[in-house]
């Protein structure tokens, strides 16, 4: 096992972690039998590996990566979408074929999309596996109803601005995402919002979020990141568990938005910045 060393934690808080050499030390968290009451050591580490794991170095081998690999606003936005809707499972493998996607756009993932180029390698009938549940038709119904959308609203921010009520939040933006595809049955995207909607969310993260090396904030002026809902999957679960800040073991809408508000007291204005903060948790605590 190993530990990533760095000096963004504070020192008092270093430990010997129990049935591990005591040359390897970890952050260390004491986790509240209360989930209602938080410790200012839960506190404090949140905040701290925060700020350490929201750098460009977070862009090393996420799905985040590829929307910085390409230029303009509308390539970023849909080259974002597309990553994120392909973000589950095995990340090397959901990478692959994210990149294979991306080289089949040769950069230009608007373009690419609008002029239906991708039915050359995405063919309606074709029912062969691409990725995991996703056959190649799947991905066409997917990219079919984005080029759709793209000729209809010109941007994927255009169009949840037009079908949201003022203000737009992200969970009206994700209902709004949600409910258009539900209406081409596509299988990538939540038929409605009732759960996690975690690559929904994530992608929302990436385009609310500004000032931060991973996060575009493409859409900074349209939602609020107060707004903004976790990143709800396995692994933050469990990590929110360990940490109990959750109780329930249901993975649902309704349970992210409830990480979503423990999470505000650390953050506040900014509670998906937890995102990191559990991630580093989970490396840190293995």
């Amino acid at each position: 096992m190993s530990i990533k060393s760095n000096n963004c934690v504070p020192l008092h808080y270093k430990v010997r972690i129990v049935g591990i050499s005591p040359t390897i030390v970890a952050c260390f968290f004491v986790i509240p039998f209360n989930c209602n009451a938080m410790s200012d050591t839960i506190r404090s580490q949140l905040l701290a590996y925060a700020q350490c794991y929201e750098t460009a170095d977070f862009l090393v081998g996420d799905p985040s990566s590829f929307m910085h690999r390409v230029s303009g606003e509308q390539n970023r936005e849909l080259m974002a979408w597309i990553a994120s809707a392909f973000s589950y499972g095995r990340r090397e493998q959901f990478m692959a074929k994210i990149e294979y996607i991306l080289n089949l756009t040769g950069g230009n993932v608007y373009q690419w999309v609008v002029d239906g180029c991708f039915l050359q390698a995405f063919h309606e009938g074709d029912t062969s596996c691409f990725y995991r549940l996703y056959t190649h038709a799947d991905v066409s119904v997917f990219l079919s109803a984005t080029r759709q959308l793209l000729l209809t609203y010109g941007s994927l921010k255009s169009f949840v601005c037009a079908s949201s009520l003022r203000p737009v939040t992200a969970h009206s933006a994700v209902e709004a995402l949600c409910r258009y595809y539900a209406r081409y049955q596509c299988k990538m995207i939540p038929k409605d919002a009732t759960s996690p909607c975690k690559r929904v969310c994530m992608f929302l993260r990436w385009m609310v979020r500004s000032d931060s090396p991973v996060d575009l904030g493409l859409w900074r002026d349209m939602i609020d990141p107060a707004t903004l809902i976790i990143p709800l999957d396995t692994h933050v679960m469990q990590q929110a568990h360990r940490l109990g800040l959750l109780q329930t073991v249901t993975a649902s809408m309704r349970t992210a938005v409830h990480l979503t508000e423990r999470l505000a007291d650390i953050f506040p204005g900014d509670p998906v910045k937890g995102d990191f903060a559990l991630f580093g948790y989970g490396v840190n605590n293995k």
